[in-house]
């Protein structure tokens, strides 16, 4: 290059003051400049950009809406994904059993996803010994290491292993509702292991010698999770009052236990709920001794395995009607890598709608973070006009925003309702988030049908809703993709 050839030297790359006078000139020459800034330096952009109109263009009634319990809350973790699942089965044991309320325990899911996952980080160190440490892959594998985030598909891999328990059998400990500390120092520990099995291999110790010390490193991981969340139970009683029943043999005090064979193991007692002496005399489940395999099987009358995710990633990399797995994703290591059937937003948004429709909430992974009101349950472009605020147009599309990583999942919920307007077609959805109930309204967010289309990534989706051509896809053989490809990111 010449050297008075400046066309990339230091000056023309830099800010020059004059430049910088003249957008101070352009911005004040407006008056409504001036209106944005004072609003947004005082009470934030979010709410200097909140319209009213979009406001009210979403009442929170819906066509078709979902019971479910009370609003639960992760805290200061990265639950959510877990929350959102849990939040799925607890609908379908509570309508299937009567109960009022109910509420699974996260935590004791939370401990085994620790245990798990640190298991699966020291076998991905053990199989990638010879990469050097700033290759992208082990830089991956070395990223998240046991961190929260998950979907549902390690949700999953948890239940078939460890089933699942009450809250009240393994109840919130500090670390479960703030697990910042905790994750930390685990995370370190496992990086320390992840040195030590990489240098002994450097010296030349085998492959057999190296798995002996990696499970001397796991007993310090279960010590270091009993610690921090208490040890889970391997058996525990299961007590639970239901509505009753309005049946003749209710009525006659008949024991339905003895009488359905699916109730073996459980006594009720079919009495009137309100007893001359105070006493609570509502029919009542009493389970003793039961392990968190039996729960499953006994009271949870869903089957998790019979479900599938559907993302809608519009991008050239990725064409509809494939499935991909991402590599390096599992939690539990014999369980697999998670997998994704990509269909057009159509089909998508008509699997939601059809399960909704049929009784049944999903769970859905977004990007929670865009034209989203926290404090007012609102997630709505119409209504978050940071476009008017700024005086600019966000022009990305779905698939850019993917492909940018701009508006990749990051947080999962449950879809508990939907509006159908006239001609049959969903414009507003109805949100049960797991941030407690004085978020949004009681618990509870709306989402405009655009803000739906656009944000919403993935739907838990189960088979018996799906058309037959998604339904030939999960015969297809998965495209695997590498974990730093735009498509989906943890959700916490």
């Amino acid at each position: 290059m010449a050297k008075n050839d400046t066309t990339n030297s230091d000056d023309s790359k830099a800010l020059r003051p004059e430049q910088l006078h003249e957008f101070s000139q352009r911005f004040n020459a407006d008056r409504a400049n001036a209106v944005a800034a004072n609003a947004a330096t005082s009470v934030g952009v979010l709410k200097a950009a909140t319209d009213y109109h979009g406001v009210r263009a979403l009442p929170r009634d819906f066509s078709i809406e979902l019971k479910q319990g009370s609003i639960t809350n992760q805290e200061h973790s990265g639950r959510c994904w877990m929350f959102a699942s849990l939040n799925t089965l607890r609908y379908e044991l509570m309508h299937r059993w009567k109960l009022e309320d109910f509420e699974f325990s996260e935590s004791y899911l939370f401990f085994w996803d620790a245990i798990e996952k640190s298991n699966t980080y020291l076998e991905n160190v053990l199989a990638t010994l010879d990469e050097p440490t700033d290759s992208r892959v082990f830089e991956i594998i070395n990223d998240t290491v046991a961190d929260d985030g998950g979907w549902w598909q390690m949700f999953v891999a948890l239940v078939n292993k460890y089933g699942l328990v009450p809250k009240s059998a393994y109840p919130e400990s500090a670390n479960s509702r703030n697990s910042d500390a905790f994750k930390q120092y685990l995370n370190t520990k496992l990086r320390e292991f992840a040195a030590d099995l990489r240098d002994r291999h450097a010296a030349g110790e085998s492959l057999e010698a190296l798995r002996a010390a990696k499970t001397e490193d796991m007993a310090t991981v279960y010590r270091i999770c009993c610690i921090a969340l208490g040890e889970p139970p391997e058996r525990f009683d299961f007590l639970a009052r239901t509505k009753g029943d309005d049946d003749a043999d209710s009525k006659k005090g008949h024991d339905k236990a003895s009488a359905d064979p699916s109730n073996a193991g459980k006594t009720t007692d079919a009495k009137d709920s309100k007893g001359e002496d105070g006493r609570d005399d509502r029919p009542q489940i009493r389970e003793y001794g039961i392990t968190p395999l039996e729960f499953v099987r006994k009271y949870v009358p869903v089957d998790v395995n019979d479900a599938v995710t559907l993302c809608n990633a519009p991008m050239a990399r990725t064409p509809f009607g494939k499935r991909y797995r991402i590599k390096w994703t599992a939690n539990v290591a014999e369980a697999g890598d998670m997998e994704f059937v990509n269909v057009p937003l159509d089909v998508f948004r008509k699997a939601a709608v059809d399960q909704l429709s049929a009784g049944h909430p999903i769970w859905f992974a977004c990007d929670c973070m865009q034209f989203s009101l926290r404090d007012a349950g609102i997630f709505d472009r119409g209504t978050v006009r940071v476009d008017q605020l700024f005086d600019t147009e966000f022009t990305f599309d779905k698939g850019q925003g993917l492909e940018y990583w701009d508006s990749a999942s990051n947080h999962a919920m449950t879809l508990t309702g939907v509006n159908l307007d006239a001609d049959g077609k969903p414009n507003r959805w109805k949100v049960e988030n797991s941030w407690g109930k004085d978020a949004g309204k009681d618990g509870y967010y709306v989402a405009s049908a655009n803000w739906f289309d656009r944000f919403v990534t993935e739907l838990i989706i189960r088979k018996e809703y799906l058309d037959e051509a998604t339904t030939a896809i999960l015969g297809t053989e998965p495209v695997d993709i590498e974990p730093w490809q735009p498509l989906t990111r943890r959700c916490d």
